[in-house]
């Protein structure tokens, strides 16, 4: 198994970050070959400052690190290794407007001014697609929201394969962890946690000292009502069901067994242990981060280590892509 998946360099990383993608790549270590990589070139289908993103490419890369991606994977950022984006332009005389035009990112990033979206934010999904086909990827950890892009990325991989007669790529297969939530903000509970929403007080950055994460915890929208005693109770109740989904999270417990615990209790009781909870768990974390980021350059290092290793795996794969379309003679 060649498990592949990436994270755009965005700015910092939360709680919904963690919980529903680095933690399940930590654990998938030890389950197959991982390639994990920050995702620079898809930063620039936004406005992006140059200097942020060089800055948000280490951090991220350390905060990755620092919740336990370590020697086992290979962890890279995607613009250190070229041939991604070449792959991706090989791809784009696969890929068809009408695939993209389908795609519910592209609607709802560009929404009316679809005129004024950039190219790069059009053709995203073929990024993606090249990101995991370039290593021949078997398995991708997907969300919901990336589910159609993974589908688009075998359409563009069986099409390929067909139009030139090769049986170059596999047909990358979803990696759902059913142990992945999906985690809201803690200011509305039918919204995801961002780190685009202008409240800080939405999310739990991975950077928060545990004074802060206890704070917002406190502030965490809730309703009156005491907990239930059955989970699936709670799905009238966004805001509560959010909470309780996150103490299973990072206690690795199922949702039932922590309503069990605290039915007929109030959030004057459980807001608390919730925020004891994640500041055990999150706190070293940070405090790994920190130590990390001290030497920026020592992070670099390990980018480049990374990079190196995934250029090797890249080569072969471009190569045969560029034999297959007549570009190597």
């Amino acid at each position: 198994m060649r498990v592949v998946s990436g994270i755009q360099t965005t700015g910092n990383l939360h709680l919904g970050n963690y919980l529903g993608a680095i933690k399940q790549w930590v654990a998938m270590q030890d389950q197959g070959e991982c390639l994990f990589f920050l995702a620079d070139l898809h930063a620039l289908t936004g406005n992006v400052s140059p200097q942020e993103l060089a800055n948000s490419t280490i951090e991220m890369a350390a905060t990755l690190i620092a919740a336990g991606i370590d020697d086992r994977s290979t962890l890279f950022n995607q613009a250190r290794v070229p041939a991604h984006a070449e792959l991706c332009w090989i791809l784009n005389g696969t890929a068809r407007m009408g695939w993209l035009n389908r795609m519910t990112q592209w609607k709802d990033k560009a929404g009316k001014n679809r005129e004024g979206a950039s190219v790069g934010l059009f053709t995203y999904p073929v990024l993606q697609a090249a990101d995991v086909l370039v290593y021949k990827a078997t398995h991708v950890p997907v969300g919901e929201d990336q589910k159609q892009h993974l589908e688009l990325a075998r359409d563009i991989a069986a099409k390929f394969n067909t139009d030139f007669g090769v049986e170059l790529f596999p047909l990358p297969e979803p990696f759902i962890s059913k142990a992945a939530p999906r985690i809201m903000s803690l200011r509305d509970g039918s919204a995801k946690m961002s780190k685009s929403d202008p409240s800080d007080m939405s999310r739990i950055n991975l950077s928060d000292s545990d004074e802060t994460i206890a704070q917002k915890f406190r502030k965490a929208k809730t309703d009156p009502e005491p907990l239930p005693d059955v989970f699936d109770a709670l799905d009238a109740r966004p805001e509560a069901k959010n909470l309780v989904t996150i103490f299973a999270a990072l206690s690795d417990r199922d949702p039932q067994s922590v309503v069990d615990e605290f039915a007929g209790k109030g959030f004057g009781a459980f807001k608390p242990a919730l925020a004891d909870l994640a500041v055990a768990v999150l706190g070293p974390v940070r405090e790994r981060l920190v130590k990390l980021l001290d030497d920026r350059g020592a992070v670099a290092a390990e980018l480049a280590r990374g990079a190196a290793k995934a250029n090797a795996l890249a080569a072969p794969t471009l190569k045969a892509a560029q034999q297959a379309v007549g570009l190597q003679v």
